[in-house]
């Protein structure tokens, strides 16, 4: 498996990309991660076109074993962040 691409590499790949300098690129990165996050942490979702869809989903309240000591507690209610990949990106992976 490849190693995944650093935060340098992809705003390198983005700059070159878009014919444009490091910095500005850099910026557009930061802007589009603070979109994200800002829409998700409120609930909403995000999709980004032929990459897939970034949402947040609340998960009920369970029961849970601790590996340690086998002991069962009681997890409470949490939220996770889901990601469901596009089916272009699955096809352009398995094509």
């Amino acid at each position: 498996m490849a190693k995944p691409l650093t935060k340098t590499q992809l705003v390198t790949a983005l700059a070159e990309a878009l014919g444009s300098d490091k910095k500005s690129a850099s910026a557009a990165l930061d802007a589009v991660a603070k979109v994200i996050t800002d829409e998700v942490s409120g609930g909403g979702a995000v999709t980004i076109p032929g990459v897939g869809k970034i949402y947040c989903r609340e998960r009920p309240e369970r029961m849970v074993r601790n590996p340690a000591t086998g002991e069962q507690i009681k997890k409470e209610a949490d939220k996770v962040v889901k990601m469901t990949i596009a089916k272009a990106l699955k096809d352009s992976v398995n094509g």
